[in-house]
């Protein structure tokens, strides 16, 4: 039997946070829907076998989200 370990919720939420993504970019960059991303970041559903390597492809590919302007400036 193999033992398949699985990405835990919480470094799904620090990778897609360290890598500039929202949960609605990274539902659009995997092609699935946001409230999926939502749920595997909130453990409802199981992370899929397959994230790790979509995730790493994401890397490779370079195409970091531009980060947003900070529209609310202090005066």
């Amino acid at each position: 039997m193999v033992n398949v370990l699985t990405m835990e919720p919480k470094h799904l939420k620090q990778w897609r946070e360290a890598n500039g993504y929202s949960q609605a970019r990274l539902a659009k960059a995997l092609s699935c829907h946001v409230i999926t991303v939502n749920r595997w970041e909130n453990g409802a559903r199981e992370i899929p076998s397959f994230l790790e390597l979509a995730l790493g492809y994401l890397e490779l590919k370079g195409d970091k989200p531009e980060p947003k302007p900070n529209l609310r400036t202090k005066k």
